[in-house]
């Protein structure tokens, strides 16, 4: 059950309307519900661990999707792991609790750095990119008189049927070695010093919503573990990344099934023997968070007409950034007529907009809406374009609210900048 609803024509985030909420908190902010957050977890976690109680899955939250500590310590409670592109990230999990032996460490651009403190802190494998990134795992690992475990990233060369800039298992995209290199890759890996090659990783793209292209992937990922088995490898962990995809649009979008895409899991995988990790980002945070914002002014021209919210691009790029359809609706249902608008932000760009030709309840200048399933990358994603600070975060559980990051001021944003001696 979402826990965003309408009671008597107001919206509700769990037992709190978020019309009180905005008395109190100036727009536009984040708000997160403590207990979709949780509900998410619980059903993917049950999906996958109830059809093969032999298998351990462990779950790993990729925390590029929402890093707030709030979040983070939320999920490290309920017995998530994470998933890091970043020192930063790998910091901020091991602050919310999240233990260093359920983190694994993807990207396609580790620093030296960053290898470094992820060795010292012990995590759980390093989900390597390339050879080069290979070579400077075992270099530093060597230097540190310590042992990398390490799971090769396989790019399968697979259609994931999702947006260009979100796909990474194509051939031409820069995220892991080709498949056709496996067994190469894997022969060069075992015989380097400091490295412990004791998994496989894949990861083909974000906002998947048909199960084919996953079924596709396990399949050759368990075939490609089954002769890595066969030429001596000793394979103990399989990461199957995440990028199950969410119903942003009722009308349109399909639905990936959680139970049918656990089921395939276990179908290809479950034989080999091998531990599995799975790296949720959007399917555990997108449905727990709003935007809420408030109409600054309704422009009426002969074309069009326009609502303009305190709410812009810089705050949620997503719509500018993918042409994203996110669901928009009025905190108080008030009008039984209807308008069309293109919904936009104050940001002097034309593509300051979060919706086009939107068909809505009648709305007037002061009302407040909400951006629907921006839980996942929205905040993270955002920037201070137009020297716009960052906005509030808050989450609610129950009949409560707490903030979980404060607004940016100003002035602190404006005092970053330092002026050289010569002015």
């Amino acid at each position: 059950m979402n826990q965003f609803t309408y009671i008597d024509n107001r919206l509700y985030a769990e037992a709190l309307s978020v019309m009180d909420i905005t008395k109190e908190i100036a727009t536009p902010f984040y708000l997160y519900s403590h207990t979709e957050i949780t509900n998410n977890y619980h059903r993917f976690s049950q999906a996958l661990n109830r059809l093969n109680t032999k298998v351990n899955c462990q779950i790993c939250y990729a925390i590029k999707a929402n890093s707030n500590q709030a979040i983070l310590k939320t999920l490290a409670l309920l017995g998530s792991g994470a998933d890091v592109v970043s020192e930063g990230e790998l910091q901020r999990a091991l602050k919310a609790g999240i233990p260093a032996s359920k983190i694994v460490f993807s990207g396609v651009g580790k620093t030296a750095q960053e290898i470094s403190f992820a060795l010292k802190s012990g995590i759980l494998q390093f989900n390597v990119e390339s050879e080069p990134e290979l070579k400077r795992i075992s270099k530093l690992s060597v230097a540190l008189n310590l042992t990398a475990n390490i799971a090769i990233r396989i790019n399968p060369d697979i259609e994931a049927d999702t947006h260009e800039k979100i796909s990474t298992g194509k051939a031409e995209n820069k995220f892991g070695i080709e498949h056709t290199r496996t067994k190469a890759i894997y022969a060069y890996a075992a015989n380097l010093p400091g490295i412990n090659v004791q998994g496989i990783d894949v990861h083909i793209g974000s906002q998947i919503t048909s199960l084919a292209p996953f079924e596709e992937t396990f399949k050759k990922i368990a075939e490609l573990v089954t002769e890595l088995l066969d030429e001596g490898h000793d394979i103990k962990v399989i990461d199957v990344g995440g990028g199950i995809g969410i119903t942003y649009n009722p009308e349109t979008d399909k639905q990936c099934d959680l139970q049918q895409y656990a089921e395939l899991i276990h179908q290809y995988l479950s034989g080999l023997g091998c531990s599995i990790i799975v790296e949720p980002g959007r399917a555990l945070l997108a449905s727990a968070g709003l935007l809420v914002t408030q109409v600054n002014y309704v422009k009426t021209t002969p074309e069009k007409q326009f609502l303009i919210l305190d709410a812009a691009m810089n705050d949620f790029a997503r719509p500018s950034l993918y042409d994203a359809y996110h669901q928009i609706l009025p905190v108080k249902q008030q009008s039984t007529l209807s308008s069309v608008y293109d919904i936009v932000g104050p940001v002097c760009e034309t593509g300051d907009t979060f919706a086009k030709a939107r068909e809505l309840a009648n709305i007037e200048q002061g009302d407040f809406l909400v951006i629907k399933d921006t839980g996942a990358y929205g905040s993270v994603m955002s920037s201070t374009y137009n020297t716009r600070p960052f906005i509030g975060e808050i989450m609610v559980k129950g009949d409560k609210f707490s903030t979980i990051r404060q607004p940016q001021a100003l002035a602190e944003l404006i005092n970053k900048d330092l002026l050289p001696d010569w002015l």
